[in-house]
């Protein structure tokens, strides 16, 4: 990767959302500043389009995570989200 190039999202990123949450729409827009195109990979799941989803996550969205871990929850915490992610 050169040094101008975003980095790559590993395989198994999911970023659970709820629609019309302005946190989670900020959260996706930081990972867009973050990993450009690479974020195109991500799979964004709506909570609300499961009631399991729904239940388990309540109101802690956004949520990220990568093979099944959380990385961060409720807001964009670019250190931790790096750490998670680095390839």
């Amino acid at each position: 990767m050169s040094p101008n190039q975003p980095p790559e999202l590993p395989p198994g990123v999911v970023l659970y959302v709820r629609d019309g949450c302005h946190v989670c729409e900020q959260f996706l827009l930081e990972l867009e500043i973050e990993y450009g195109p690479a974020v195109e990979s991500l799979q964004v799941v709506d909570v609300d389009s499961d009631v399991e989803l729904a239940v388990q996550f309540g109101l802690r969205v956004p949520v990220l995570a990568r093979a099944g871990e959380v990385v961060c929850e409720g807001f964009y915490d670019a250190t931790r989200v790096r750490q998670a992610l680095a390839v």
